[in-house]
């Protein structure tokens, strides 16, 4: 199971992120800002403290490189359990949904093409 998820994992159909990037969930003023792992204009892969149900929806707050926020919204497409020494209780792989043209803009500022791209 874990071979076939880190295949689909590593298939890159949108430019990665660039510079660093950390979210949590929408609204949540006073939680925690974790550093999402693997950012594109498709989704993305975030540590998570609480368990997320596959196919859920899960509104997110982007913290950018400059300071700025944006928000969005995400549905969550698998959910892996990490040891109990991790740096959080689970990896959480998104796809966005429904994010505004405004919003993808501004992501595209902090992604690069990938290798096979340039």
């Amino acid at each position: 199971m874990t071979n076939q998820m880190t295949s689909h994992i590593d298939r890159r159909a949108f430019p990665r992120l660039h510079a660093p990037l950390y979210s949590r969930p929408a609204r949540m003023k006073l939680g925690e800002k974790k550093q999402v792992l693997d950012v594109s204009l498709g989704g993305a892969r975030i540590y998570s403290d609480e368990p997320q149900d596959v196919g859920s929806r899960l509104d997110l707050e982007l913290f950018m490189p400059d300071g700025s926020s944006l928000e969005c919204t995400a549905r969550i497409v698998w959910a892996i359990k990490l040891p109990k020494d991790a740096v959080a209780r689970f990896e959480i792989g998104l796809s966005f949904i429904d994010v505004p043209e405004a919003i993808l803009e501004r992501l595209k500022t902090v992604l690069v093409p990938d290798e096979a791209e340039r």
